[in-house]
């Protein structure tokens, strides 16, 4: 067995979250290190003094559990197995491959004493009839690919390799777990990429959703991750695909806004991508129209469209809005006027302003970062990111700060 890779942060919740009477459910892309977190809360639980007949840890995509693709049947299964004397916990990974997998779990809640434990790579695991049957009685997990500073802890690096020297490998490569057994073989590390892109888009994507156009589905990824960071909507989508002669609909007719929507629906619901609505600053509400769409991972872009530098704004805006999701904040696009913020995250006491460049050395690029900050009247902060490292380290208030600083501060 490969050896299990850490991450505390993620270890820490389902510990402080321990005996709590809440569904532990934890959610992300596939191989994003949701089966090694389990083994090491199982780990935690045995070095605690749990008996190992108090723990039934089940991973669903096993043929070895083939015949339990039903609630009734899984039921039946893990009934009979859990502890008659005291609490048992309950650990069940790719839970998604069960129909109605949440009437069981909801049934052991109620007939047994148990902790439960579940993962799942599709957002379905939190669908409609789960929310209904289980409202306000489970806690979501999120976990993502590797921050930057998880990236520094797992990787051997050179001493003489510099901070951004191994930004620049993140860049390149992102933040699946499973790169660090390729050590930076470029060859290798897009063999893994394509495979766990390929069965993410087969068992998460096309086996869920009947009738998909693979081809469209491609397209479509492609387009999102050429225009990460920018401002679209399903409509101009379908429109610039369409005009591309792409993608087209029945009998050559454009293809609809509708049908795009319904495509990146999918893709977001395998945490492929993420889609941000934007938020009028001054009349504070959300607006309907327009977003931005960011992808999941750096190493899957730079896959699909070969790696290339030229876009690093868009590249480092990216960085930053995952980091954003990973510190608990709910990310909006900002608009004050006719201006742009590139994010204004927000937390129950606590907001930020951020806008993201890679350099804020030109006047213009100054003026331009800075002037939508500047029409914000409220007291919360304000903040530049940059690749800068000079003397500056704020504009009339709003800070200016090394955005690789920022990654690793946390």
């Amino acid at each position: 067995m490969a050896e299990l890779i850490n991450r505390p942060a993620y270890l820490e919740q389902l510990i402080q979250n321990r005996d709590v009477d809440l569904v532990k459910i934890v959610t992300g892309i596939r191989r994003c290190g949701k089966s090694s977190l389990l083994d090491l809360f199982h780990e935690y639980l045995q070095d605690g003094g749990v008996d190992e007949n108090h723990i039934i840890h089940m991973n669903l995509e096993s043929l070895r559990y083939r015949s339990l693709g039903d609630y009734l049947s899984f039921y039946d299964y893990v009934s009979e197995r859990i502890s008659k004397q005291g609490k048992t916990y309950l650990i069940f990974d790719e839970l998604q491959v069960v129909e109605h997998w949440e009437k069981a779990i909801e049934s052991f809640r109620l007939d047994f004493d148990v902790d439960i434990y579940i993962t799942g790579s599709n957002a379905y695991l939190l669908s409609t009839e789960f929310s209904t049957l289980l409202s306000g009685r489970y806690v979501e997990i999120r976990m993502l690919p590797l921050s930057f500073k998880e990236f520094l802890e797992f990787y051997q690096f050179d001493a003489g390799i510099s901070l951004e020297e191994r930004f620049a490998k993140y860049l390149q490569f992102g933040g699946m777990p499973i790169l660090r057994e390729y050590h930076f073989n470029e060859n290798r590390i897009n063999q893994a990429l394509e495979g766990i892109y390929a069965t993410v888009i087969l068992r998460d994507v096309l086996q869920r959703n009947n009738q998909t156009d693979q081809n469209m589905l491609h397209k479509i990824v492609m387009f999102l991750c050429s225009n990460i960071g920018s401002i679209t909507s399903p409509n101009n989508i379908g429109n610039v695909l369409s005009n591309e002669g792409e993608i087209m609909g029945e009998k050559g007719k454009n293809i609809a806004g509708k049908t795009v929507n319904k495509y990146i629906s999918m893709l977001k619901n395998a945490f492929i991508f993420y889609s941000v609505g934007r938020y009028d600053v001054k009349g504070k509400q959300l607006l309907k129209t327009l977003g931005k769409n960011y992808i999941i991972d750096m190493g899957f872009r730079n896959m699909l469209l070969g790696y290339r530098d030229a876009d690093r704004g868009h590249i480092l805006e990216n960085i930053v809005f995952l980091e954003l999701i990973r510190r608990d904040y709910r990310v909006y696009i900002g608009k004050v006027g006719e201006t742009e913020i590139d994010f204004v995250a927000e937390k129950p006491n606590d907001k930020l302003y951020i806008q993201v460049t890679e350099s804020m050395s030109s006047p213009e690029t100054r003026e331009r970062e800075l002037r939508p900050l500047q029409m914000i009247s409220d007291n919360y902060e304000k903040i530049v990111l940059s690749m800068d490292r000079d003397f500056i380290h704020s504009y009339d208030g709003i800070k200016s700060i090394n955005l690789i600083d920022w990654l690793i501060d946390k």
